[in-house]
């Protein structure tokens, strides 16, 4: 082939998805997805607007940012929404960064962060958490240099499921500079119980650097919709939304969200996220029962750090019919899926214990 491929393209670390099941018996717990379906009333709308799917939506979902923007008290200028999460993600890198810069991010944490920093000509500066798995605020503000221009993290940290609290989130944003892009992704953030973690939202008037990120794939249970969005300054966001591909978010999806923001759907994914978080709670005190070391879990999943027996541990999950998602040599991350899928669970890391 002649055709030119930059170097940071061909070298790019690979997304590996949650393994899809191949059975019907198979519990998929391997993608941090809600185990429960769409919403009815979300369906409607989505199956409304398949009618007038020979129609574009709207460029830059200018219905949905207001809907989103009276969820949260803001202007709509000050939100973008996009194709998922990552995507929007991906916009702001490119939005702020040039050729070289510096993005200073914990690790681990989300596999895409990297990708999305080597897609921007950026240069990824990791910081390791802490010995119990959280990111360390410390080292985070520490590795800041003047070449940095975005410091991101993520809370509930995906993969580990431990948060920031409230004090952390307010250091963190005191400590670094304004010049500096500061991205809290929040993507689990409706599953957290601790009262001490923090919520970036509230944050925002008073710190202009400050970018959140929310999704309405995880507790909305509608991550085959693709509907991410950002919050943070008017004329961040309007670059970012300058950026990103028109017309990104397609019309089913923007009919999907914002029905998911009506009053009785919202009250509903509350309540399925409730449940989730109470299964989540459960399972994590059954496994510190049995002898498992556990990190803090407050996202829809937790994490087993068992470094290089990784791929065994995984391979046994798979021979129980639960497909879980490994980090090679690091540990595996386990979805919270429905009280019997759960049970399963306990009882496959109990027979490891013992076999172990």
């Amino acid at each position: 082939m002649s055709a030119h491929i930059r170097p940071a393209v061909t070298t790019l670390p690979a997304y590996v998805p949650g393994a899809r099941p191949a059975r019907s018996d198979i519990a998929k717990l391997s993608s941090n997805e809600m185990p429960y379906p769409i919403q009815d009333s979300v369906l409607d709308a989505v199956t409304a607007a398949a009618r007038c799917a020979h129609r574009y939506p709207e460029m830059t979902g200018d219905t949905l940012r207001t809907a989103l923007a009276a969820r949260h008290g803001l202007s709509a200028e000050t939100i973008a929404v996009g194709n998922g999460s990552t995507a929007l993600i991906q916009h702001l890198l490119d939005t702020v960064c040039d050729d070289g810069d510096d993005v200073v991010m914990p690790w681990r944490s989300f596999e895409a962060y990297p990708i999305c920093v080597a897609v921007a000509g950026a240069r990824a500066v990791t910081v390791s958490l802490t010995a119990d798995a959280r990111q360390d605020v410390d080292a985070l503000v520490n590795a800041v240099t003047p070449r940095t221009r975005l410091l991101m993290v993520c809370t509930p940290n995906n993969p580990t499921s431990t948060a920031l609290t409230a004090a952390e989130l307010g250091e963190l944003l005191d400590r670094v500079s304004e010049n500096v892009v500061v991205m809290v992704d929040e993507a689990y953030l409706d599953f957290v119980t601790d009262p001490a973690v923090g919520d970036a939202t509230t944050l925002l008037a008073e710190h202009p650097h400050l970018v959140v990120s929310r999704t309405f794939s995880k507790a909305h249970a509608l991550a085959g919709m693709r509907v991410g969005y950002l919050m943070g300054q008017a004329g961040l966001m309007g670059a970012v939304r300058s950026v990103a591909t028109p017309f990104g978010v397609s019309l089913p999806a923007q009919a999907a969200a914002l029905a998911a923001l009506e009053p009785q759907a919202l009250a509903e994914t509350t309540r399925r996220a409730g449940l989730v978080a109470a299964e989540r709670d459960r399972v994590v005190a059954a496994l510190r029962e049995s002898g498992w070391d556990v990190p803090d879990a407050q996202g829809n999943f937790y994490w087993l750090a068992v470094g290089q027996a990784t791929t065994a541990l995984a391979r046994h999950c798979t021979e129980a019919g639960i497909l879980v998602r490994p980090f090679a040599g690091e540990g595996v991350r386990v979805s919270v899926g429905r009280p019997e899928e759960n049970d399963r669970v306990i009882s496959a890391l109990a027979s490891w214990r013992v076999r172990a």
